[in-house]
């Protein structure tokens, strides 16, 4: 069933399309990867999905309804995102920001209960930033910040989880193990990915963007091909098996 579905999406700056014509549909329970090189128009497809860019022309509908539409409450109810970059969020703590996941949940005096206080600590061990909680968010690393969001995402309870370039700023190990615990989630994610090998590890189907159009669909085993990187990325390489779990693996010639 339809959770999340463009109809000929365009969005333009100064009569220029940065997103041409896009329509595609997110099953509930997807994992969907966009991925494309720079320049594509993947975050400002995004930015169209989650209310800061209105679409030229087209729709965005989350459960059959328009997105545009709804108040911002409501939307973010329905979907939470976790950007490349943040605000430093100056004077917050960890647990501060993390708690804010709880803001569409809540009316406006209304104090955080002994089950919010619950769901925050039993989130923050999950992504390991417990002790972390009382530090001011302004002082984490790149990757520390990240898995903060990621627990302001989760605390904040979506059906839909859109994040762009999830693991920004992440070294291998964080890469991984957010990717993993992200795809344990029972939740409808799309992500963007700069990773093709990430993308591939753990996207059920992916969203291939170039200047603003999407170009092709499907499985990444479908879709990542040697012909599709070489005409999309511009890049030679090798794609295989994965040795141990069976997805496609890309190898990069830097070399003819």
């Amino acid at each position: 069933m339809a959770l999340l579905e463009t109809q000929n999406v365009c969005w333009q700056v100064g009569g220029k399309a940065i997103v041409d014509e896009v329509s595609f549909v997110i099953n509930k329970g997807q994992f969907v990867g966009l991925i494309g090189p720079n320049g594509a128009g993947k975050s400002s497809l995004m930015r169209c999905l989650y209310r800061v860019n209105a679409p030229t022309s087209g729709k965005v509908l989350f459960d059959q309804q328009d997105v545009w539409r709804l108040s911002a409450n409501q939307n973010a109810k329905n979907m939470s995102v976790i950007l490349q970059e943040h605000s430093d969020h100056l004077g917050l703590t960890v647990r501060d920001v993390v708690s804010q996941g709880l803001t569409p949940h809540k009316t406006l005096f209304q104090w955080d209960d002994e089950q919010d206080v619950a769901l925050m600590q039993t989130v923050m061990g999950q992504v390991d930033i417990t002790p972390l909680q009382n530090k001011p968010f302004q002082l984490l690393s790149g990757g520390e910040k990240q898995r903060v969001m990621l627990a302001r995402a989760l605390v904040q309870n979506t059906e839909l989880l859109i994040m762009d370039e999830p693991t920004n700023h992440l070294d291998v190990h964080y890469q991984t193990d957010m990717m993993m615990k992200v795809k344990t989630l029972q939740k409808t994610i799309l992500a963007s990915f700069h990773d093709l090998n990430l993308a591939a590890a753990f996207c059920d189907y992916l969203l291939v963007l170039d200047k603003g159009r999407l170009v092709a669909t499907g499985t990444p085993s479908d879709v990542l091909t040697k012909a599709l990187i070489n005409d999309v990325f511009r890049t030679k390489a090798i794609v295989d098996k994965h040795p141990i779990n069976g997805h496609p693996r890309i190898t990069y010639q830097y070399h003819d």
